[in-house]
């Protein structure tokens, strides 16, 4: 992507100029505020601006866009709520619209909030803002929390270091306001910027808010003193761990049994009105092509996004859930070791998790991670973890070819080695995305437990839910079109497809990894859905139904019988084996390409990923085959 045309980022900038609700004048100073999730940005924004507000999205985006109004000494002000992210260096969408908000000049003063019960960590957005030259004030949420937790914090100091005013308050204490409207004032007239140059490296941030914090936070209560009870386990080295896994385990449970329902609900909707629309066309002559482009494709594609959306919504909210309250930090504390031998933070261990039941909520999950190179890194890695399609298709197969017990031991080989391919994955792209000069290790401070706000978190979930499945919706419509007029068959008839064809030609090639053609299509379609493999096996080996409907139909062509009985004749202990390692570890589906590109707003970064997979697959599948040969 070509640099942007109005400033020096190196992506398409998502915001230019003046505010599309407030136009800025000479006469109305504008306000920005800057912070990142639950340190009570809103809340300010909301207790200053009160009914003056006006809500949008930024153009092309489901990003809120809030700026209201308010009156000091008879001077209006415009108040913009910046959208609320962990870094201004990282690469989701509410990053690049707050960077480049900031970067044109639109905002008079920028008001940078901090939770000061949590100093240190707070502090990485201020370290981000460095440089920028804009005037701004440094905003300490919470000093009522962080005095109850025997924090104290010399504000005067801290503002003689940075050389901007600090401004101690509780965002919910309405006389607390006063101050900062008397700040504010000044402020516009002083146009106090902070001293220190741009920081470049992470090192130079941390070494930054460590020089800042030096004589100027103290603590008075000990580490136990300052835990609760709960903290006492959930942040022990074994039982900590146990009971994250429990916890996460339990979300994703929920998350599959309302999938489940959302998935039956779309899919006693959308089977009847396809077969009610595939008669209506048939009896007015509608081309077959067209009946099956529309029956067999869009409407079940419709089944696909939803199913895919339900699961990501459950997800997301109890990923949320887990933010919110401040018991995430925690578990993040617990992994930070580990993850960080692989270049990356705690805090990247729960899109991990998140992927055992899908691989595009583990995506989504990386948004917590405030660099962009470990943000690519960790979806890469996390790519490599079975999601609970595959892990059904997998285990369906192994026990059909090498029994219950074989079937087990299949299973516990795909899990270990998926710890090897993140090695692998850490080995090939780590040094390009997460070099150890830029590495941020976990900032040791935990948040204390926060009662969540349920309507915000819905609000949040649901939009990022919506803007997933739309995205996702389109991608899948265009793909599974492509691979509609390829594995079409005029007269129904498979053998007539132009993949059928294809598939017989480079079979030669194909066998050198061990799969036959039609286990090699079946490859290619686990690409667009894993759920779709039984059904293209059923479909080419038994010469029944349509190719097309298996693979996009909501419901897999064929019986568990018919499928391990097709299995079971048609492969080899070796070619089994192998097919099974080639699923697993190929690209997990279209809609987490779609949402990777999403995510990293790369298109070379998610090519490079899908490329490295798809080949990885392959020569894993070659490796497996000609041992399996040795072995069986």
């Amino acid at each position: 992507m070509s640099n942007c045309e109005h400033c020096t980022s190196k992506t398409c900038c998502k915001y230019h100029g003046t505010s599309s609700l407030y136009q800025k004048d000479g006469n109305t100073p504008v306000i920005a505020l800057l912070g990142q999730p639950n340190s009570g940005k809103s809340t300010i924004f909301n207790m200053i601006t009160g009914s003056h507000q006006h809500v949008g999205n930024w153009p092309g985006k489901t990003v809120d866009q809030k700026e209201g109004e308010f009156k000091w000494n008879g001077q209006k002000m415009i108040l913009a709520d910046l959208p609320g992210s962990y870094s201004l260096s990282a690469g989701s969408d509410e990053e690049i619209i707050t960077s480049d908000y900031i970067t044109s000049g639109n905002a008079d003063l920028v008001l940078i909030m901090a939770d000061a019960s949590q100093l240190k960590r707070s502090l990485y957005m201020l370290a981000d803002f460095v440089g920028t030259k804009v005037p701004a004030v440094l905003v300490l949420n919470m000093m009522d929390v962080a005095k109850g937790q025997g924090i104290t914090i010399h504000t005067e100091k801290l503002s003689e270091k940075l050389g901007i005013p600090v401004v101690p308050m509780s965002a919910i204490r309405k006389k607390d306001y006063t101050l900062l409207y008397e700040t504010i004032e000044i402020s516009l007239e002083t146009k106090s910027m902070i001293k220190e140059s741009s920081l470049a490296s992470a090192k130079e941030k941390m070494d930054f808010i460590d020089h800042l914090l030096t004589d100027v936070l103290t603590t008075s209560k000990t580490m136990d003193n300052a835990f609760t009870k709960f903290d006492k386990t959930a942040l022990a080295p074994v039982k900590g761990k146990f009971m994250a896994f429990g916890i996460i385990l339990g979300i994703f449970l929920l998350a599959m049994i309302f999938a489940g329902i959302i998935s039956g609900i779309a899919s006693a909707i959308l089977m009847p009105t396809s077969a009610g629309l595939r008669s209506a066309m048939e009896q007015i002559n509608v081309h077959p092509l067209l009946i099956s482009l529309i029956c067999d494709v869009l409407v079940n594609v419709l089944y696909f996004a939803f199913m895919m959306a339900s699961f990501v919504l459950g997800i997301t909210l109890g990923f949320n859930l887990m933010e919110e309250t401040g018991y995430l930090a925690r578990i993040s504390f617990l992994f930070d070791n580990t993850m960080s031998k692989v270049g990356l933070q705690g805090k990247t261990i729960m899109p991990f998790f998140m992927g055992l039941g899908c691989t595009i909520a583990g995506t989504t999950g990386t948004r917590v991670v405030d660099n962009w190179g470990q943000r690519v890194l960790a979806i890469a890695m996390s790519w490599a973890v079975p999601c609970a399609a595959t892990l059904s298709v997998v285990s369906t197969i192994a026990i059909a070819l090498f029994g219950s017990t074989g079937g087990f031991l299949v299973i516990i080989s795909i899990f270990l080695f998926m710890f090897l391919m993140m090695w692998i994955v850490y080995k090939v792209f780590g040094n390009s995305l997460s070099p150890k000069q830029e590495r941020v290790g976990l900032i040791m401070e935990l948040p204390p437990y926060h009662k969540p706000d349920f309507r915000n978190i819905l609000y949040v979930t649901f939009q990022r839910t919506l803007d997933i499945f739309c995205r996702a919706l389109r991608v899948i419509t265009i793909v599974s079109v492509v691979f509609f007029l390829l594995t079409y068959g005029f007269g129904e008839n498979t053998e007539s497809s132009i993949l059928y064809r294809i598939g017989v030609i480079i079979e030669p090639v194909t066998m050198f990894f061990g799969l036959k053609w039609q286990a090699f299509l079946a490859f290619c379609a686990s690409a667009i859905s894993k759920e779709s493999l039984l059904g293209v096996l059923n479909t080419l080996y038994s010469t029944n139904g349509n190719l097309v409907s298996s693979t996009f139909g909501a419901k897999a062509a064929g019986s568990a019988a018919d499928i391990s009985q097709i299995l079971s004749a048609n492969f080899s202990k070796a070619e089994g084996l192998a097919f099974i390692f080639a699923i697993s570890f190929n690209m997990p589906c279209i809609s987490a390409l779609a949402a990777t590109s999403r995510e990293t707003h790369s298109v070379k970064w998610t090519a490079k990923i899908g490329a490295f997979y798809t080949g990885a697959a392959l020569i894993i599948s070659c490796i497996v085959y000609h041992i399996g040969l040795l072995v069986f």
